[in-house]
This record gives C-alpha cells, structure tokens and sequence, in this order.
C-alpha cells in the first residue's frame, strides 16, 4: 500500500473509541495503513436477512478504499443497498503465556473499518480493485497470469468500503505478572511466537513439462507474512 501520511489518523467516531484496554489502540495512520499492508485475508461481517453473517474473503486496498472480493453476502448488499458492514484484519504474533491463567493473553495486530460498501460496476475501477487483490496476496502475478476477460469480469463482484472509519488495536510484550505475588512461583512463563512462513510452491499436476516456477513466486519462498 503507498504511504499515506497525508492521510486523517484513524477515525474518532463511538464506533471506533477504545472503551477497554485503551493503551492497545493506536492513533498512527501509517500503523492502520502496515496491518492490511501485511495481510491478505480479512473478514466481513453483515446482517442478512436478519442473522449476522461473517464472510472471510480476500482484499486489496489504495489509500482511501478497501476493495472486498464479491461473497455470499454482496448479493444481500446488492439488494439492500445502504447497508452497514465492519470489517476486520487480524495477525496473530504470539501467546502470553504468564505464571497464572488469568494473565495469559495473545499478542496482536489488527485493523478494523465499519462504513457502507458500494459494488463496483465501472470495469476500469473493477479491473483496479482486483489488480490489487492479486497484487496483495501474490505480488507480481498481475503481471504474470491472463487477465480476467469481459465475461470474467461481469461474473466477478466487488465491492469497495472507503477508509473513513477505521481503528486500530495491538498488544505486545512479555506477561504482566513479573512483579507480582506470582513472580515467586516456579513457573516458567513468557512469549511464544508464531511466525507464519510461505512454503515451497508445488506445481500443478496439469502443467506442461519444462514449465518452471517464476521468479515473483519463487522468491516467496522462505519468506514471513505479516
């Protein structure tokens, strides 16, 4: 995602306030801006037909609009127009893990945005907004595999929820309990990291021989997310 300092910090709305905790949630746009910017995978919640429904679907986002592979619930979207979504965007750091259950905890980052989305309709802006899905979750392959024709594209919805409302919420370090009564106790206690690494790519049964892995791909290899 480019850089947005320009940009409003994270919105101070009721939505977004930090009623618990409020030393976890951060006021730094370039932060809100570097979780989605590690991710790929986000998750959408939305009433429908009078349930709650949590959707997880892929995005891609610019500096002002997080675009939403079309699911299950943009035909609800569709229909009902106006209607209010939060989406969220979580990475999981770590456990907490303290000399007392009561003090254990996860270490995470996470970005949430509530507002209203609209489908995309125009194909330029289509083609746009997944360009930067693809881009988002396999940097280089817009540039690499056959882009998506006219057929493709009227089958394919999208959906864009502008980045007016947002809030951020992070919890870092070791357990709190290391000056307490419970320091005592003979009872190891700290941070167990989790670190998410990209594998080795495995090709499709179906690929003609001599057809090699490319280099945006390989170069994945190894490498952490988020």
């Amino acid at each position: 995602m480019p850089a947005t300092r320009h940009l409003p910090p994270p919105s101070a709305t009721e939505r977004t306030r930090h009623r618990r905790l409020r030393e976890q949630g951060g006021t730094d746009r370039a932060e809100f801006d570097a979780i989605l910017a590690a991710g790929f995978v986000c998750h959408m919640g939305v009433v429908v037909d009078g349930s709650v429904l949590v959707v997880p679907t892929v995005y891609g986002a610019d500096e002002r609009t997080l675009y939403l592979h079309g699911s299950v619930a943009s035909r609800s979207l569709v229909a009902a127009p106006g209607t209010e979504v939060c989406v969220t965007v979580t990475h999981v750091d770590g456990l907490v893990l303290a000399r007392s259950v009561f003090e254990h905890g996860v270490n995470y980052r996470s970005a949430m945005v509530f507002g209203v989305p609209r489908v995309v309709e125009d194909p330029d802006e289509k083609l746009t907004g997944l360009r930067l899905l693809t881009e988002q979750a396999a940097p280089g392959q817009w540039g690499y595999a056959r882009l998506p024709n006219r057929r493709e594209l009227a089958a394919t919805a999208l959906l864009a929820l502008p980045l007016d409302e947002v809030s951020v919420k992070t919890s870092s370090g070791p357990p709190e309990d290391g000056d307490g009564p419970d320091a005592a106790l003979d009872v190891w206690a700290g941070e167990l990291l989790l670190r998410t690494v990209w594998g080795e790519p495995v090709a499709d049964p179906a690929l003609s021989p001599g057809t090699g892995v490319p280099r945006h791909i390989a170069a994945r290899q190894g490498t952490a997310l988020g």
